[in-house]
């Protein structure tokens, strides 16, 4: 067993949470910029808001290796800055008297697809029509279905592009949903790892009495 007290830390980029964060902040940039009035406060709230989700995810996996503590503190921040910001779209929809998707309806259920990379992205800005599936080909090659461009906000600009705002909010939404999934998760297994293992001090104690008892085998 290895004697250090700091175990590796950091990587957040390759977290699933972080990577969908940073779709829901582009998305969220792009959204305000093209849908909202700049001087609106509200565009403020959630540019900020899609940022805190973002960036308290990256001081959580820095902050990991030192405290636990910071890192469940942390990881608590973004959750709740991004149910801020669930809450904000969903005022935007239910103010405009425009839907919210169900979460079992087909256009949910695409856009989990497709951020989870199950299904190949759009490939053109043709078209234009309120749904958000007409994209996508009825029947998708092999080679499409094996290898997928990695899951960006490149892969849902088409959509940004070219359609209205009630589908956009929807999309974003559903990115939001599936990154509090994951942050759900990722709290419960900090939790338990905790209770386990403790937190630095612990992790201290243990590597200064590993020492104590290699020092005194050697002497014996």
């Amino acid at each position: 067993m290895t004697d250090r007290f700091i175990p590796p830390h950091g990587g957040y980029e390759n977290l699933l949470a972080f990577q969908k964060a940073e779709i829901v902040y582009d998305a969220t940039v792009k959204f305000c910029a093209d849908h909202l009035h700049k001087r609106d406060r509200t565009v403020d709230q959630m540019v900020q808001a899609a940022r805190s989700g973002k960036q308290n995810i990256v001081e959580a996996s820095i902050a990991s290796g030192t405290s636990k503590e910071t890192e469940i503190k942390l990881t608590n921040v973004a959750r709740a800055s991004l149910e801020e910001l669930l809450t904000d779209y969903r005022d935007f929809l239910r103010t405009r008297g425009m839907r919210e998707w169900d979460k079992n309806s087909k256009e949910a259920q695409y856009v989990r697809k497709l951020s989870s990379g199950k299904i190949a992205p759009p490939r053109g800005h043709e078209t234009q029509g309120t749904h958000v599936t007409k994209d996508i080909p009825s029947r998708m090659s092999p080679s499409s279905r094996v290898s997928h461009p990695p899951v960006t906000f490149q892969t849902f600009r088409p959509f940004f592009e070219t359609r209205p705002p009630e589908v956009l909010a929807n999309i974003v939404i559903c990115l939001i949903h599936q990154t509090n999934y994951l942050l759900d998760r990722q709290l419960k297994r900090l939790e338990k790892d905790f209770v386990e293992q403790g937190g630095l001090r612990e992790r201290m104690t243990r590597a200064r009495l590993r020492q104590r008892d290699a020092q005194h085998r050697r002497r014996s």
